[in-house]
């Protein structure tokens, strides 16, 4: 299936399945290739989330019976695991205590990507139609071509990243050809 062809839902799982993967590369690896992992991993949420929090949890918000406390629980979610992984950046994958604390980030994560794909795409399917599904998939993508690329605790509506994500964005991919140029990534 061509990306142009695939609905928001199903672009927004085979995601959740790469952190997954992953997350389960961060635990297998070791070194460089750990520290690589993880912080491909940091990118992906922090794209990844910021897309949903801009585009798919607005939509369930108006649109979805319950939404409103469907996307709550979300972005209380998604504020814990962003706040974990700022802690986990900072400390390094070298800590001795980097995999204890990963062990509960992979846990709050993947719990929170089985509640978004059991009770806020399930209820997303069944409301949008086929045309509107895909047409998210473009504006997913065009939010995540432009999202921050490392975690920001409490921006967590379509607003708040309006105002607060092009300047974070700026800074986070600034941080990203740094990190690059002196071969830290």
């Amino acid at each position: 299936m061509k990306d142009t062809d695939m609905d928001v839902i199903t672009f927004l799982t085979r995601q959740h399945a790469e952190i997954r993967q992953l997350m389960d590369e961060v635990v297998t690896s070791k070194g460089a290739a750990q520290q690589d992992v993880f912080h491909h991993l940091v990118r992906l949420l922090a794209i990844h989330e910021t897309a949903e929090e801009e585009l798919v949890h607005p939509y369930v918000r108006k649109t979805i019976a319950g939404g409103e406390r469907i996307v709550d629980q979300r972005l209380q979610e998604e504020n814990s695991a962003k706040e974990l992984l700022i802690q986990l950046d900072e400390m390094g994958t070298e800590n001795p205590d980097f995999l204890k604390y990963f062990d509960e980030l992979r846990t709050d994560v993947l719990a929170h990507a089985e509640a978004e794909e059991k009770y806020e795409f399930a209820k997303l399917r069944e409301k949008a139609t086929g045309p509107q599904l895909r047409a998210m998939t473009a504006g997913v993508k065009a939010a995540e071509a432009l999202a921050p690329t490392r975690p920001h605790p409490g921006v967590e509506s379509a607003t708040k990243h309006m105002l607060l994500g092009p300047p974070a964005a700026i800074m986070d991919r600034a941080r990203d050809a740094i990190r690059a140029a002196m071969g830290k990534d």
